[in-house]
């Protein structure tokens, strides 16, 4: 009996990351039986002859996987327990080499981390907590947060209700700020808060656009710092257990030094924004291009050798021109 052609054609659709394979016949009503190759009416003994055979094969060629694959565990547990030793924090050369990271199709390389002291533990785990704090406007405290954000923003004016026109001078989107932190979370008004009391200046600067030629649509104040709060979070990946990347690594012994190495690092971040909105001569619609770069930026500096705080960045002398 003659069976009809089969024609088998890959489809690959990037659906979730991965490859579809779709299989069409012609002349063939579905697939009712395997795929398999076909024989002649005369060469059916020869073919029965070699099923056995490939039987054994198939049987050798699984008993020889599942060694490799044993054998590929023993190398990757020997492999990790030699990088603890090699760069955990108490070995020497754990302190001798420098931490190095490549950043392949826009993800950063994951890194050995290297054992944490008590204090960076506990420094880690105040922050992790704060980032998991929503804002909620109905709160008492947020409400007051916001109140106190307004004052340093603009003291000796008038505060204004939770909902009104005049939030939108600092560079919220409607009358209502709460709506605007989504993803932000109260860290993020914790942030601009910090800012305000501890570089005054800069942040009066900032506020009011005084720096450089301004675009005719520039960025708003108020939601680019909640913008910079997530670029933060993510670039020293604090949403992990322990942060793995490059930078996050290096953020962990800045934290160790201060233990607001976070707020003032978000400082850094968003006068190099400005920094590098005004060299683009950016407008609105490249606000994300610039937030990019950004972070391109400082994460060049964190890998710094000579950077061992916050103030050792050089984008930090940015905060007091």
């Amino acid at each position: 009996m003659t069976s009809k052609t089969l024609r088998r054609r890959l489809h690959h659709e990037d659906v979730g990351g991965r490859g579809n394979e779709r299989l069409e016949s012609s002349g063939y009503d579905g697939l009712s039986e395997p795929l398999l190759a076909n024989y002649q009416d005369g060469d059916q003994s020869r073919s029965e002859g070699h099923r056995a055979e490939d039987l054994w094969d198939d049987e050798e060629k699984k008993a020889r996987l599942h060694w490799m694959f044993i054998f590929s565990q023993l190398i990757t547990q020997w492999a990790q327990w030699l990088a603890n030793i090699v760069f955990g924090s108490g070995s020497l050369i754990g302190r001798i080499l420098p931490l190095t990271s490549g950043t392949q199709n826009g993800i950063s390389e994951k890194l050995f981390l290297p054992s944490l002291t008590p204090l960076q533990e506990e420094r880690l785990r105040y922050l992790q907590q704060r980032l998991e704090v929503p804002f909620d406007g109905s709160q008492v405290e947020h409400q007051d947060a916001l109140k106190q954000l307004w004052r340093l923003a603009y003291p000796g004016r008038e505060l204004p209700p939770l909902k009104s026109e005049l939030w939108k001078e600092m560079g919220w989107q409607g009358t209502d700020p709460s709506t605007d932190f989504r993803g932000g979370g109260f860290i993020s008004l914790e942030n601009l808060i910090f800012f305000a009391k501890k570089y005054p200046d800069s942040f009066q600067r900032l506020l009011h656009k005084q720096d450089g030629t301004r675009a005719e649509w520039e960025y708003p104040f108020a939601v680019a710092g909640i913008n910079i709060s997530f670029m933060l979070i993510q670039m020293l990946d604090l949403q992990s257990g322990k942060p793995s990347s490059s930078a996050g690594i290096r953020f962990l012994e800045l934290l160790e030094k201060d233990e607001m190495a976070f707020d003032n690092l978000y400082c850094v971040a968003f006068r190099m924004m400005d920094a590098q909105w005004l060299a683009k001569r950016a407008s609105y619609m490249e606000f994300n291009d610039v937030l990019k770069s950004t972070r391109a930026q400082l994460e060049r500096e964190l890998k710094l050798e000579d950077v061992s705080c916050v103030r050792d960045l050089p984008a930090y002398n940015l905060l007091h021109r």
